[in-house]
């Protein structure tokens, strides 16, 4: 497999006295599903953030297909990167079709109209997430777990080749959850490369082919879920005695 995306000695400080993240690199394996996991506050979001180009770093770079990532017109940066946030402020009521034709903005010159092409894909897009039916509602009058299949349906509608998603299950019920769990098995399939933020590592077993530990302040770890995945690893990770069973073929995490 080779690296579709890679942080190159990369530092980041939302203060210049407060380091977020020091000297890493990883690469991000084309057609994998990668999970960085780790507590809160570890960094997982900024390094998606550092991702899309959305912040800079104090030093290294981020590189896609082998090049810098600041070569790229952001609009063929929005082609290439998907993001699905953990959350996002809507201020203005617009419907949910209306919100994932969004997603189809990369595509389209500027003020030209989405067309044909653009709606279709964007109602491809809900049928996929279950959000058939919801066209015409308001965003801001739709429930939260709603609300965050709405925010993946716009990022499905965008096509992207790299789909990154922050925390993608915190305000799902059990059902959602199995939905988009069913969409990302299916993108991994089409050879969409995934890489999600989760500080679940059940979520991380059911999903990921790679697994990065994000802790604070120290070098990340990587390897396959099964090394990755251990009690000790867990333990040290969340500060807490954690014990890891395998249950019907699905990892089950106890702690105390």
């Amino acid at each position: 497999m080779t690296a579709i995306l890679a942080f190159n000695h990369l530092s980041f400080g939302y203060r210049a006295d407060v380091p977020v993240l020091q000297d890493v690199s990883l690469s991000i394996e084309r057609g994998a599903v990668t999970g960085l996991l780790g507590p809160n506050g570890a960094g997982k979001t900024t390094l998606l953030h550092l991702a899309l180009g959305w912040l800079s770093p104090s030093s290294g770079r981020v590189e896609l297909e082998s090049h810098p990532l600041g070569e790229y017109p952001r609009q063929e940066l929005g082609r290439r990167l998907g993001l699905v946030p953990q959350s996002e402020t809507i201020a203005f009521g617009y419907t949910v079709l209306e919100y994932v034709l969004l997603g189809r903005a990369p595509y389209l010159p500027p003020l030209e109209m989405p067309g044909e092409k653009d709606v279709t894909a964007a109602l491809a897009a809900l049928e996929r997430v279950g959000l058939q039916g919801f066209e015409q509602r308001s965003m801001l009058e739709i429930s939260g777990g709603e609300r965050q299949l709405a925010l993946t349906a716009r990022s499905l509608a965008q096509e992207p080749q790299i789909l990154l998603l922050d925390e993608p299950t915190a305000h799902l019920d059990l059902g959602n959850k199995a939905r988009l769990i069913r969409i990302l098995r299916s993108l991994h399939e089409q050879g969409v490369t995934i890489l999600l933020t989760t500080h679940d590592p059940e979520l991380a077993s059911l999903l990921c082919t790679r697994l990065v530990l994000v802790e604070k302040g120290q070098p990340l770890t990587e390897g396959t879920v099964e090394k990755m995945l251990t009690p000790e690893n867990l333990s040290r990770l969340y500060g807490l005695p954690v014990e890891l069973e395998e249950l019907r073929g699905k990892k089950v995490i106890f702690w105390n």
